[in-house]
């Protein structure tokens, strides 16, 4: 039988981002995210319900997200659930959270704006960063394809 562990979410992030790096100097980010649902109540009352996620980024991505996105701010992250597991110190049992591991996240919104939009096709917009952390080309308005792009601006969308 396949399996299958993917998880696309989009939402804010909870709190300003701390980068650490491990002793190999791989750089690491713990960062919450809240993903909103809207429903209708039994009396056709609209009822919000905000999910928190923890999400773990690593490397390039990690760093990028720090750099670029904080506390408020909109963020699209595609991954995969895993289990962490440990032993409480204080009582003993055995604890155990469910998280994401990002692969790849989108920043969104306007560059050095208040979040929110999303792509308009002129340059302005969204920007992949996964793997590596390098850019991906997305789908309508990239700066590259905007042709006044300057090469030396180190702001990667």
């Amino acid at each position: 039988m396949a399996n299958l562990n993917k998880v696309m979410l989009m939402g804010n992030v909870t709190r300003d981002i701390e980068l650490r790096y491990t002793p190999k100097g791989t750089a690491v980010a713990d960062i919450g995210l809240a993903v909103n649902r809207v429903r209708s109540g039994e009396n056709g009352e609209r009822i919000e319900e905000t999910t928190f996620v923890d999400i773990t980024l690593w490397g390039r991505t990690a760093e990028v997200a720090q750099q670029y996105s904080g506390k408020g701010k909109p963020l699209f992250v595609e991954g995969r659930l895993q289990m962490d597991t440990w032993d409480d110190k204080e009582t003993g049992k055995k604890r155990s959270k469910l998280k994401v591991v990002a692969d790849n996240i989108q920043l969104m919104g306007a560059p050095g704006g208040g979040g929110g939009g999303g792509n308009s096709g002129n340059g302005g917009g969204n920007q992949s960063y996964g793997g590596g952390g390098q850019p991906q080309q997305q789908s309508g308005g990239s700066p590259a394809q905007g042709g006044n792009f300057d090469d030396s601006d180190d702001i990667p969308f």
